[in-house]
């Protein structure tokens, strides 16, 4: 098969769809892959090292997308890419489809294979391509809290981890999720007082045993989590619902009961966010105020430490890709469950659910 691997170019967005090292198994297997001048640089890898394990190197995205049958990349396609990908080419990146209309309904236009890393589901019921990401940017979401809640930023001057004869910062996560759990995790390092809330007991069950006694578990609800905002510092949105868009746990009406300079950073804004005001930003412009609330809703947070990002990736989807390489897609899904599952939209068909009740669609678009 012919893989193809672009340059990302979303705004900020320095990750790379596969390392040199998964380009080498993708050529052992007797696949040809062409890399786009400069797809790898963001991340520390430069056109010489495709080359080496044999990738050959194209200079334009156009010429990537006309010759590839299977485009490996690391975010959705925007605008621009629209009209380069072909009737029956694969696509197999992160979409998000449920946070974006405009998105699906390009893509079913362009009958193209969308496969989505992040509704790829193994038999335990997690999500092997979502995971890493979430790890960063649940890690990320305390390190940009924690910068956010300073006064020159207009955050609350809050040092999360106190000091000796001040008490510490206050956390709340929404969520015990991979995101929640990394990010609980972070700011319970850091020494903050961390409440994280969920409504699957077995999450909180799990989150209770493997931290720290500073960090508190607390079932997820409207009334415990209007409580709560009136005396946390920092908010971490870290829900999940698999490719459907995020419920809204904290409404525009909340932010009042907010004291100002409460940082929120919501790391579910890729499915539309867990917080009605929340709108997609950039790591170029990452937050906005309102109502005296500190907003980062950056849309491609893992993109800001791209190598580790890259790596990370890499290391979970190239099983994937060298099978989807090696038999097709068709054959791949057939033989693989999980891939399956990751099937959004085939040839012009949406054929995941969620999608559609994403967007009170009666039926599959076609």
């Amino acid at each position: 098969m012919i893989v193809g691997i672009p340059t990302e170019i979303k705004n900020n967005e320095s990750r790379v769809g596969m390392t040199p090292a998964g380009v080498f198994e993708l050529v052992k297997n007797n696949h040809t892959v062409y890399v786009q001048s400069g797809a790898g640089e963001g991340s520390g890898f430069f056109d010489a090292d495709y080359q080496q394990v044999g990738a050959s190197v194209l200079e334009t995205i156009q010429e990537v997308y006309a010759i590839a049958e299977m485009i490996v990349k690391v975010k959705e396609p925007i605008a621009e890419e629209y009209d380069l990908i072909k009737e029956g080419q694969i696509l197999f990146t992160y979409f998000h489809f449920a946070s974006s209309e405009p998105l699906t309904k390009a893509m079913i236009k362009q009958k193209a294979i969308c496969i989505a890393y992040e509704t790829v589901e193994d038999e335990e019921g997690t999500l092997p391509l979502l995971t890493p990401m979430s790890e960063v940017a649940g890690r990320m979401a305390i390190q940009q809290g924690a910068k956010y809640l300073e006064k020159p930023v207009k955050g609350r001057g809050v040092l999360l981890g106190g000091v000796p004869g001040v008490a510490p910062g206050r956390v709340l996560v929404l969520g015990a999720g991979v995101v929640g759990i990394q990010a609980a995790k972070m700011a319970a390092g850091l020494g903050a007082h961390v409440t994280i809330m969920d409504i699957n007991m077995k999450r909180l069950r799990y989150a209770n045993d493997v931290m720290p006694p500073h960090v508190v578990t607390e079932f997820s609800n409207e009334y415990n989590i209007r409580k709560h905002i009136k005396t946390h510092d920092l908010i971490i949105g870290g829900v999940l619902l698999k490719g459907k868009k995020a419920p809204n746990l904290i409404t525009r009406d909340m932010l009042k009961e907010m004291r100002p300079g409460t940082v929120i950073v919501d790391v579910a804004v890729d499915q539309g966010g867990c917080v009605e005001t929340t709108k997609p930003t950039t790591h170029e412009d990452p937050i906005y105020i309102i109502d005296d609330v500190v907003h980062y809703s950056v849309a491609n947070m893992p993109g800001a430490v791209p190598y580790t990002s890259t790596v990370a990736l890499t290391n979970v989807t190239l099983p994937y890709a060298v099978r989807l390489a090696n038999l097709g897609w068709e054959k791949a899904c057939e033989k693989d469950a999980s891939l399956k599952k990751g099937l959004n939209i085939v040839s012009g068909k949406v054929v995941y659910q969620e999608i559609i009740e994403a967007f009170s669609w009666e039926e599959v678009l076609s």
